[in-house]
């Protein structure tokens, strides 16, 4: 399995020829239908095409996985090796048959979703994205997993809940500070939500991701 049939999907096409993509990532026990709306609210003039894959695995208590939560900040390796080739794979496919190149595409995701960011936005080997946007999420430590943080690298927008009580803002904090110690550009943000979206750092997101993919398109 290769390519667009690696993972199931929603797309959003851009009202006309893409200038760029942007793929956002579910979290835990949700699907491809839990974060298609951000696309709206993130590109609302639509010069991107949007894509929300779904992660393969099925677990308790439901919906959909992208891998197996055994300690808060180390994800089980056999299902995030799994899951990472999966969308890789997913991801490449996505490229060729859209006709917009990594370096165009913007990643993000939520919870689970921003591990997977991270994870195929800054793993060694991987092509940079022109962005990325993590939202709840973690840096993953996985044996055998590596990331490049070698300049340039792109600009990152972390969001995180200071009352989160499934992952910590302190893995929020953690990261901006290593992106940063690495010249990372972050847009950094805290809330007082829980394990949750805050609807203004959207608003924000969107002014931001025209700069940021602007700033892509130019360097190109």
């Amino acid at each position: 399995m290769s390519g667009l049939d690696s993972l199931a999907f929603r797309l959003r096409p851009s009202k006309s020829k893409p200038e760029g993509a942007l793929v956002l990532f579910h979290g835990r026990g949700a699907d491809e239908n839990d974060l298609f709306p951000l696309l709206d609210l993130l590109d609302p003039e639509r010069p991107l095409v949007g894509a929300t894959p779904r992660a393969p695995l099925s677990l308790p208590p439901g919906g959909a996985h992208w891998y197996i939560v055994r300690e808060i900040g180390f994800p089980d390796k056999e299902t995030f090796d799994a899951s990472y080739e999966l969308a890789a794979a997913w991801l490449a496919g996505f490229a060729e048959e859209t006709g917009v190149p990594p370096e165009r595409t913007v990643l993000g995701g939520f919870s689970q979703g921003a591990v997977m960011t991270y994870a195929l936005g800054l793993g060694r080997g991987r092509p940079r994205p022109a962005a990325l946007i993590a939202l709840s999420g973690f840096m993953p430590t996985v044996d055998g997993f590596d990331f490049d943080l070698s300049p340039p690298l792109p600009p990152v927008a972390i969001g995180h809940g200071t009352h989160d009580p499934v992952i910590s803002v302190d893995w929020s904090r953690r990261a901006k500070q290593q992106l940063e110690q690495a010249g990372g550009d972050v847009l950094y943000r805290e809330y007082p939500l829980p394990h949750a979206i805050d609807p203004g750092y959207l608003s924000e997101l969107s002014s931001w991701l025209e700069r940021s993919r602007m700033r892509a398109s130019t360097a190109e």
